[in-house]
């Protein structure tokens, strides 16, 4: 049986906002873009969201909460759900990674993790 957080893909896009951004002040704005594929035989609804946003100078932050962007969806065998968020963060340089608790139809949660990935202004990494 395959186990069900391996039937959920999540594949992320970053952007640095530079026009939000205020680095004199140690103030970074990123955006991302978060796809979350159900390649699953049956639908998964997302529950809530947990985050481990860790900056440049190793500090981390945690953020949990309900669904994403004020919804709780539902995403049907071989769909996808996408949305757009974003953090704020003290270094030009970071990371995030975490999960999304899902259920399925017949009641059961699971995790699915979402992979590190970076952060960064742009011309920083080399």
């Amino acid at each position: 049986m395959t186990d069900l957080c391996d039937t959920i893909d999540i594949s992320v896009n970053t952007r640095y906002l530079a026009e939000h951004s205020h680095p004199e002040d140690n103030r970074y704005v990123f955006a991302y873009d978060i796809t979350i594929r159900n390649n699953g035989d049956e639908s998964a609804q997302l529950l809530s969201r947990h985050w481990i946003i860790t900056d440049g100078d190793g500090k981390t932050q945690e953020v949990r909460g309900s669904g994403v962007v004020g919804e709780q969806p539902v995403i049907d065998a071989n769909d996808e759900f996408s949305y757009s968020s974003g953090t704020l963060m003290a270094t030009a340089v970071g990371s995030m990674q975490g999960s999304f608790t899902m259920k399925t139809p017949d009641g059961e949660e699971f995790d699915a993790p979402i992979a590190p990935f970076s952060l960064a202004v742009p011309g920083v990494l080399h």
